[in-house]
């Protein structure tokens, strides 16, 4: 089989890219994920530009809502309300499907604001497809995303007491 014949997560774990590999370290263990600059490369840059700043070390995963996602990625003031010291970004939206393990960026109403949160899916949800960047998927470790803290239905999946990233890094740059 060619490789090009492969899906992308296929192609991930076949032959992975430390250049567009992200290693996002959890409590329970690490979880990979293989970035998509083929799909939104303004929004890979900006979340291994960050990674590589250790803007996501001890984030927490504010909102979190089982059967869902997890959100994450507000290292301004870590309640889902922050972003980073950069400008928001365009919309790089495409008919990827949003499923099980997709990562993609959050924002406001407004289209164009997407800056560094982002959340992992937890279950397919397809009333996201085109309306939201889809910057990557977990390749491994979604065991560990799946025990990540759930927060109450009745407060927006909102998090308590939080899980956190200990650690996010390219993989080219893993020590």
């Amino acid at each position: 089989m060619v490789a090009a014949a492969l899906p992308a997560a296929a192609q991930a774990q076949a032959k992975p890219d430390p250049e567009n590999t992200l290693y996002l370290d959890t409590t329970y263990g690490r979880v990979v994920i293989a970035l998509r600059p083929d799909l939104a490369p303004k929004h890979v840059e900006r979340l291994k530009l960050l990674s590589r700043e250790g803007f996501y070390n001890n984030v927490p995963f504010h909102r979190v809502i089982d059967g869902f996602m997890a959100q994450t990625g507000d290292g301004q003031f870590g309640n889902g309300t922050g972003g980073s010291k950069y400008p928001n970004l365009p919309a790089e939206f495409t008919s990827t499907p949003f499923v099980r393990g997709t990562v993609g960026m959050a924002r406001s109403s407004a289209p164009n604001s997407a800056n560094s949160q982002f959340f992992i899916c937890l279950d397919a949800a397809p009333f996201l497809n085109g309306q939201y960047t889809v910057v990557g998927e977990v390749v491994s470790g979604m065991q560990f995303v799946d025990k990540i803290k759930k927060g109450s239905q009745a407060n927006n999946g909102t998090v308590s007491t939080p899980d956190r990233i200990v650690k996010m890094q390219v993989a080219a740059d893993a020590k």
